[in-house]
């Protein structure tokens, strides 16, 4: 698996999840259950993961929609 990107911005993270599902594109969810730890504050990302082969077909589909993965 590959890292697509990280961000704290729950909004962004559930919509490009929503992107690659709808694309069956297959990702996965790392540090999301950090907020236990963290006390739901908010500071620690979560990451996207892709897996290898999907990763430049993910990274090309967000763009499409409108996340700048560079800014994040």
């Amino acid at each position: 698996m590959k890292e697509l990107f990280r961000t704290n911005d729950i909004t962004q993270f559930v919509y490009a999840e929503t992107i690659l599902n709808s694309n069956d594109i297959v990702s996965f969810t790392l540090d999301e259950n950090i907020s236990v730890l963290e006390g739901s504050i908010g500071i620690l990302p979560r990451r996207l993961m892709v897996l290898e082969n999907d990763y430049e077909q993910a990274l090309e589909l967000l763009e499409d929609f409108g996340l700048d993965l560079k800014s994040i």
